[in-house]
């Protein structure tokens, strides 16, 4: 048995502060092969996640909020903002996407930790699953777009 408490969560959001992507995972499936994922997600305010999508059926995701804030963002093929959802503790905990739906997140919050489930094995994003129409991570144009984001919750 894994028991997850707040000494876990500090722990893992002080590596997410100290790591230069501002996050870090707490897996709790033992491999990445494994037919289920089951993480903590800690990630702090500045931390771009490309938009993307999981083509795969199999591969919806839940996010459940633990602490802290996250804005959720979908797009439409365009880029387009098609809608958002403001997670935060008490209020609104859980969000579904689907596969296929062009997704974003952004931390509001120091301390930030949300848990994800989704199928696995794990694979890196293939090129059709990377939004064409949001910068890569680490370019000069991440850190607006990610202002522009993050300005949806303002």
């Amino acid at each position: 048995m894994k028991a997850i408490g707040k000494q876990v969560l500090d722990q893992v959001s002080q590596e997410a502060r100290d790591n230069p992507r501002l996050r870090k995972n707490y897996n709790l499936h033992p491999s990445d092969q494994s037919a289920c994922h089951r993480l903590f997600n800690a990630i702090e305010p500045g931390s771009y996640i490309r938009p993307h999508r999981h083509l795969p059926a199999e591969k919806d995701e839940t996010f459940l909020l633990v602490r802290g804030a996250l804005g959720i963002v979908t797009f439409d093929d365009a880029g387009e903002v098609t809608g958002s959802a403001l997670m935060e503790a008490g209020d609104l905990v859980a969000v579904d996407i689907p596969h296929g739906q062009w997704h974003g997140a952004v931390s509001l919050e120091s301390g930030t930790i949300f848990f994800e489930a989704k199928s696995g094995p794990y694979q890196p994003l293939s090129e059709q699953e990377k939004a064409p129409f949001a910068p890569e991570e680490g370019s000069p144009e991440a850190a607006e777009y990610l202002k522009r984001l993050e300005g949806l919750f303002a």
